[in-house]
């Protein structure tokens, strides 16, 4: 873990970083529901470690802190920009959150636990794609419905 300790700080000041390229106007509209994201991932993370669907490996209590760099680092960023160039387009949005999670789930899963990051334990493959559709639907949905911005909420 010691190696890994420096890849994770880095992925995590990078995904924010590249928030900089975003735009002022993309950031303050898709930020709300970004942070909104990384709160039910943050919630999703206490429930997977209560039923053992998936484990990291950080020294960290609780482990939901191992996840840190990943939830709050590639996966917030993730999905403030999924949401910048896909809103609007529900099957690019779908589409590209498909191949996004692939990619994660059958080549970032798998390398995850050749370092000794993470690991799947009581859940399949396919059920964390499932996870994480559930997850993508639930950020466009937050995006979609959320109040508008020019209401005055504290009159």
């Amino acid at each position: 873990m010691k190696k890994v300790k420096p890849f994770l700080i880095l992925m995590t000041v990078l995904s924010w970083f590249s928030l900089a390229f975003a735009g002022k106007k993309s950031i303050k509209r898709f930020l709300p529901v970004s942070l909104f994201m990384a709160i039910v991932v943050t919630l999703v993370q206490f429930i997977a470690k209560k039923r053992r669907w998936w484990l990291w490996y950080g020294k960290r209590q609780p482990s939901v802190l191992a996840s840190f760099p990943f939830t709050w680092g590639s996966f917030f960023a993730s999905s403030l920009w999924i949401m910048k160039y896909t809103y609007g387009n529900f099957k690019r949005y779908i589409g590209l959150n498909l191949i996004w999670h692939l990619a994660f789930t059958y080549v970032g899963e798998p390398i995850l636990k050749k370092f000794g990051i993470a690991s799947l334990v009581l859940m399949k493959k396919i059920q964390l794609m499932y996870v994480f559709m559930i997850l993508a639907l639930t950020l466009y949905v937050s995006v979609k419905y959320r109040p508008p911005s020019n209401i005055n909420w504290a009159m």
